[in-house]
């Protein structure tokens, strides 16, 4: 969960954001049926199965908007979740209920559907000791929702943002003349208690890392051959991150490898919503 000082410094800004884009000056649909509050209620209901997440940041939408909203949640964040199942019900001014409507489910749908395929490619590697990690491929100001849908689902967080943790990537190397300077570089530069990590595509990047000092050397895009022949090498004097088109379709291959992490932006660039629906609104 976010803690009530996230939610104030990080995650609010962002939902009023959200709001005054689908706000920008009122509500014409709900002025024109609504014109003064009215007491009602509406149902959250589910309408596939997958993994509840979003809970406080879908009621902030709504408390946001009047502080005398109630959202009475009758499942929580990480809950497996039924198709039909009543998550929760809303009491609170109808004109509150149907302008924050859309903001509040675009939310909820958009983690739950996260976290529903992340825990999917999860249990994939069940049992092998491997963490499954997310990218830095999320959709813009909305990191912090995704990254924590991908724990709700049962992965792990990558490094937040490019001030969180060294990454050489192919272009950083091109810009500094090899994997080996690259790697001296960035150990005369970052803090000591940076880690760093460096991204390979052949085995003279991966000899070049090994012999450079590299904490983590991702080997990407690769074939399984290619893996096998990059892991023997290294022989635990790096940790080992495989990462490159990872999805739930073809990670099975990669579990038998024994690496330390792999990595998916699939994750969060390619994970559909999760169909939630705001049903049943009435007076009370």
């Amino acid at each position: 969960m976010f803690d009530r000082a996230t939610m104030k410094l990080k995650v609010e800004p962002l939902i009023l954001g959200a709001l005054e884009e689908d706000i920008t000056s009122e509500d014409v649909s709900t002025g024109s049926v609504m014109p003064e509050a009215v007491l009602g209620e509406v149902e959250l209901i589910c309408k596939e199965d997958g993994i509840l997440c979003g809970m406080q940041v879908f009621s902030r939408v709504f408390t946001l908007l009047d502080e005398k909203t109630e959202i009475m949640a009758l499942a929580k964040d990480g809950e497996e979740i039924k198709k039909g199942q009543l998550i929760a019900r809303l009491r609170g001014d109808i004109r509150v209920l149907l302008s924050g409507e859309r903001t509040a489910l675009n939310y909820l749908q958009r983690m739950s559907g996260v976290a529903t395929y992340t825990k999917r490619v999860a249990d994939l590697l069940t049992g092998t000791g491997i963490k499954l990690l997310d990218t830095r491929k999320t959709t813009p100001n909305n990191r912090i929702f995704e990254k924590y849908a991908v724990r709700v689902g049962g992965g792990n967080n990558h490094r937040y943002n490019l001030s969180d943790g060294v990454l050489l990537k192919d272009n950083h190397i091109g810009a500094a003349g090899g994997v080996r300077q690259a790697v001296a570089m960035a150990k005369a530069y970052a803090p000591f208690v940076r880690r760093i990590e460096v991204e390979v595509e052949n085995m003279a990047m991966v000899k070049e890392a090994v012999e450079a000092g590299a904490d983590i050397i991702m080997l990407d895009n690769m074939t399984h051959e290619q893996l096998k022949e990059a892991i023997d090498y290294i022989a635990g004097r790096a940790e080992i991150e495989v990462s490159g088109n990872v999805t739930k379709e073809n990670i099975a291959r990669l579990a038998d490898l024994g690496v330390d992490y792999i990595s998916s932006g699939a994750l969060t660039h390619s994970s559909p919503i999760l169909d939630l629906s705001l049903k049943n609104l009435h007076a009370v």
